[in-house]
């Protein structure tokens, strides 16, 4: 073979081997941060990316929305209760240059942040805050850690609070808690119904007491009552005021 044929095909070869490094394609939610010999020129993307061989390297970056889990961390809240609480976060880079730029791994420095963050807003709120008022702890977390991250490019769109361990003596105490709170209930239900009930009465009495004659009717519509229910007693209403002679201690 000729030598000269055979270094032309190797150069040929070479430079389509060049050709294919420099063409990158990049998907819709992709972006490409371009370096050309060690400085920042651009984030690019998507579709078809031209690069300089031996120049320029590129870095893609993810612009979807990252869930990430907040592994369970051990928190002393205000009022002295250990807990464990795990949490989960949403996030996604909005400036791929300042996400590579700014701090070396974005996706491990938010993992960091989360967590120290966690363990930090947790410890000022009491428990019974914590158990009551999720959603402010929310928000309130999603605030402190978008305003860190946001040198680094990154929006973080929400956190949850995903789980609350608690310990089984805490358990055990609010679960007292909670049937002694249920009893106050039922006694304070069922002391406004005897309360309601005697005025009900009372407010019949007084009217039963203007006419003798109603009460005679009420009597009868008892028995009518009784005798439906298939007893083998009956009853037989006597007027009260026969009984007044014997118990006036006047009339002796």
């Amino acid at each position: 073979m000729d030598p000269f044929g055979s270094v032309f095909i190797v150069i040929i070869v070479f430079i389509l081997m060049l050709l294919a490094s420099s063409i990158r394609i990049l998907r819709e939610y992709e972006r490409g941060v371009i370096f050309r010999l060690g400085r920042l020129i651009d984030a690019k993307g998507p579709g078809l990316i031209l690069l300089i061989p031996l120049v320029d390297r590129m870095v893609k970056v993810s612009l979807r929305t990252i869930v990430l889990d907040v592994p369970p961390q051990d928190v002393i809240t205000r009022d002295n209760v250990s807990v464990k609480v795990s949490a989960v976060v949403y996030f996604r880079v909005l400036d791929a240059s300042k996400a590579i730029v700014e701090v070396e791994n974005f996706l491990f420095a938010t993992s960091q942040l989360s967590q120290t963050t966690l363990r930090s807003i947790l410890g000022q709120s009491e428990l019974d805050e914590l158990l009551a008022e999720r959603e402010k702890i929310n928000k309130w977390l999603q605030e402190i850690i978008d305003m860190q991250t946001e040198p680094w490019g990154i929006k973080v769109s929400l956190v949850e609070v995903k789980h609350i361990d608690l310990p089984q003596e805490m358990q055990r105490a609010m679960a007292k808690q909670a049937e002694a709170e249920r009893e106050r209930r039922a006694k304070v239900i069922a002391a406004e119904g005897e309360f309601q009930a005697s005025t009900k009465l009372a407010e019949a009495a007084k009217i039963l007491s203007t006419d003798p004659a109603a009460l005679q009717l009420r009597y009868l519509q008892t028995l009518t009552i009784v005798a439906a229910e298939n007893n083998s007693t009956t009853l037989f209403p006597i007027p009260i005021d026969l009984f007044k002679p014997f118990l006036d201690p006047r009339s002796k």
